[in-house]
């Protein structure tokens, strides 16, 4: 016999060796149960441990009993789990009940019509109705104030004959439109309402790309819809979304905003809302757009005081300069564009502001209160957030030559 073999035999045959192993492997065993107790049932830190001689010490064990390392612990009837949640869901519980239905209704050829200004076709679903019939569409809102104030697009009740609001909790009542602002698309219905649950406000002017947008509404009727996505952009020209005769700049996103929107509020990540859901671009998958709400507030407040709303103006036509734009322009304005950069001024309205305080076709603005100018979206942005009859500092090219001009902003017209 091999002696390597033998004594590989004589060495498994030790009883001594057999008990070292099976008590390592008793022990291995406890260590991982007890291991496999601490990750499922963790200790509470807001528990008080139970210590020897406290009234809620545990029992002393008895001789000879194994104490229980896996028990499970026993149903508490006075303690209910809480459901499970996230953001999300908070924060439409916190802003639901404040989003309302708005039912308007018109009279084909009725005033609103004869000024070539028919709605949408996206809110009455498209359909061509006969003279003198009574068209139907929806839309949403959000209750700004307890009494009743409610936020919306102008183009879900402008023209309407009548406007009916219905409330998440199913009661509904006759609104009354105290204001529209076509030139934001911001409107205020108001219902004869008290105690109302009302919307929190964030603020728009602090809003980043990637951002978590959540947006509700009635889309295509399916009313209290949520829809989640991201900020994609703010800032966006009323140019770039298609609606060159607004005076915005949307914030955009990729929560999916259907007809019946319109007017339903978008939140942050904390359930503020941070706008009011009005475009949609034509052909775009995945694209909506919304007024942002400082805006939005700002317009609303002045349409509960007055009716109505103003907006600081200069009453130019305007294009950012570049080498193409001057060839365009050689044969309206000759050789009177010497500068490169800027916003040239194609033409100005006869009575206008930029009329009265000297400013000519083939201008070219380079600063306004200092800022330098190179895209007309700027000169927008600068006006715009002017209040009515406040001095501007333009400093301008005309030929060549720098010129410094002080115009005061007037009230844009009703179109």
């Amino acid at each position: 016999m091999n002696h390597s073999t033998d004594r590989k035999l004589h060495f498994w045959r030790q009883p001594a060796l057999y008990l070292v192993l099976l008590l390592l492997g008793a022990g291995a065993a406890l260590a991982g149960e007890n291991w496999l107790r601490a990750r499922l049932f963790p200790a509470d830190p807001g528990v008080e441990q139970a210590v020897e001689g406290s009234p809620t010490a545990l029992p002393e064990a008895k001789p000879g009993a194994r104490s229980p390392v896996w028990q499970m612990p026993k149903p508490n009837s006075d303690v209910s789990s809480p459901t499970p949640s996230n953001f999300i869901v908070t924060a439409v519980e916190q802003v639901g009940p404040a989003v309302v239905r708005i039912n308007a209704s018109r009279r084909v050829g009725s005033g609103f019509d004869q000024f070539n200004q028919p709605f949408p076709e996206e809110f009455f679903e498209g359909r061509p109705a006969p003279p003198d019939s009574l068209e139907r569409g929806t839309g949403s809102g959000f209750i700004l104030t307890s009494e009743g104030h409610i936020l919306t697009n102008s183009h879900v009740v402008e023209g309407s004959e009548t406007v009916e609001v219905v409330l998440k909790d199913g009661r509904w009542f006759d609104g009354e439109v105290l204001g529209i602002d076509p030139v934001t698309d911001v409107a205020v219905v108001k219902i004869q309402a008290k105690n109302l649950p009302t919307v929190p406000i964030g603020n728009s002017d602090t809003l980043s790309p990637g951002e978590w947008a959540i947006a509700i509404g009635n889309p295509l009727g399916l009313d209290n819809s949520v829809t989640v996505g991201i900020i994609s952009a703010t800032g966006r020209s009323s140019t770039d979304v298609g609606v060159p005769d607004k005076r915005i700049g949307f914030i955009q996103t990729d929560a999916a905003i259907n007809p019946g929107n319109s007017g339903g509020p978008l939140l942050n990540a904390q359930g503020q809302v941070i706008g009011m859901n009005t475009a949609i671009i034509d052909g775009a998958q995945g694209l909506g757009f919304a007024i942002p709400i400082d805006k939005a507030k700002e317009i609303a407040e002045q349409l509960i005081a007055t009716g109505r709303a103003e907006h600081a103006y200069l009453g130019i036509e305007m294009v950012a300069l570049t080498p193409e734009t001057k060839r365009q322009v050689q044969d309206l304005l000759g050789d009177r564009v010497k500068a490169d950069q800027g916003v040239l001024v194609v033409r100005v309205a006869p009575g206008s502001p930029a009329e009265r305080f000297g400013l000519k076709p083939g201008d070219v603005l380079r600063q306004i209160n200092g800022r330098p100018i190179i895209k007309s979206e700027i000169v927008q942005e600068v006006v715009q957030s002017e209040a009515v009859g406040s001095s501007l500092k333009i400093e301008v090219d005309r030929n060549g030559q720098i010129l410094n001009l002080n115009i005061k902003t007037g009230n844009l017209p009703p179109a």
